[in-house]
């Protein structure tokens, strides 16, 4: 058996602004640790499976900076998507790819650039167990996260029982508060994005029932990134064009810490935290100050009587912020692209 790794590595990570840039997307940053997420995701991934079998999907120009970063990946192992096309086209367009070089019997092991682990060991533990269960059943493979909380950020998935591996029931996608506080003491489990299979099951499950990619796999084969990509006329998520559609989907449930790093404030459940509970970058002194997050590149931060902000300094540009608002930052990038101040 032939095991790949597939690591998407793309967007821009536009939550994480005024760090995050086009040029050094969230992916490229230490956020967690002193490394990049995506040196992290690379060494968290090296003991089970080999860096010359593991794929990195990214954007189009980001190519020399993440070959720079990971010397012992392949150049030929770094895909570049040369337009936005979901995650379903991503992950097809791997498939193909492992398959024109190892054949259909090859596994993916599917993961993302930005989360943060808790329990490495665990993780692995989780992947391998998954595949083994795409294996012996010939299905999709997802691992479901039991929930530490009833967070509305996240897609949930209901297994058909209690059992470490069952069919899945159905997902649901983002739900509010008192929703998601049932769903997880009713035995539901994050939706983690993480999924195993073996790629000509896969190619299959496509196929079958993802319209939305069929012109491209009219020619996928024999054409190229920029043809596949091209053709994909309806962008979807492998959860929306694949798994919710498919009968041969399983969950695998994985308890090792698992965080998905989209918000400024969720810095605060995966880095160290002071007394008063501020997470804290750089030359920064708080007082009186609760449950902030501050990244400061330049200069001094000083906090007095806050609580709940986000602060970002970075080259002469200051962001304030709630971590309540830190997860619509999207919506003030793009208020600013226009102006002198949102070109930094």
């Amino acid at each position: 058996m032939s095991r790949w790794a597939v690591v998407l590595a793309g967007g821009v990570g536009s939550r994480f602004w005024p760090l995050s840039t086009p040029e050094r997307p969230k992916q490229l940053l230490p956020l967690v640790t002193d490394q990049p997420l995506l040196r992290d995701t690379v060494d968290r991934l090296r003991p089970i499976v080999d860096p010359a079998h593991t794929l990195i999907l990214t954007n189009s120009g980001l190519t020399k900076s993440i070959s720079a970063m990971l010397g012992e990946v392949p150049r030929e192992n770094i895909l570049e998507e040369p337009r936005p096309a979901g995650t379903a086209a991503a992950l097809t367009w791997a498939a193909i790819c492992i398959e024109r070089r190892e054949g259909r019997d090859a596994t993916m092991i599917c993961v993302h650039a930005d989360w943060a682990i808790g329990d490495d060991d665990g993780f692995r533990e989780a992947l391998l167990t998954a595949e083994q269960v795409a294996l012996d059943t010939q299905s999709l493979v997802t691992v479901g996260i039991v929930p530490t909380r009833a967070d509305p950020g996240f897609g949930y998935i209901q297994p058909s029982d209690g059992r470490q591996a069952s069919r899945v029931k159905r997902f649901v996608e983002k739900p509010d508060k008192a929703r998601a506080e049932k769903m997880r003491n009713d035995g539901f489990l994050w939706n983690s994005g993480i999924f195993v299979w073996r790629v000509g099951e896969f190619l299959d499950e496509v196929v079958k029932h993802a319209p939305e990619l069929a012109v491209a796999l009219g020619h996928a084969r024999s054409g190229s990134a920029a043809q596949f990509f091209g053709s994909v006329v309806i962008p979807v998520s492998v959860d929306v064009g694949v798994l919710e559609r498919s009968d041969k989907v399983m969950v695998v449930h994985g308890d090792f810490g698992w965080d998905d790093i989209g918000t400024w404030s969720a810095l605060s459940r995966v880095r160290n935290k002071d007394d008063a509970g501020n997470v804290a970058t750089g030359d920064t002194h708080l007082l009186e100050s609760t449950n902030n997050v501050v990244h400061c590149d330049s200069g001094q931060v000083v906090l007095y009587g806050v609580n709940d902000l986000v602060v970002v300094v970075k080259e002469g540009l200051t962001l304030v912020t709630t971590t309540e608002k830190a997860s619509d930052l999207k919506r003030l990038v793009e208020s600013l692209s226009a102006t002198e101040i949102g070109k930094k």
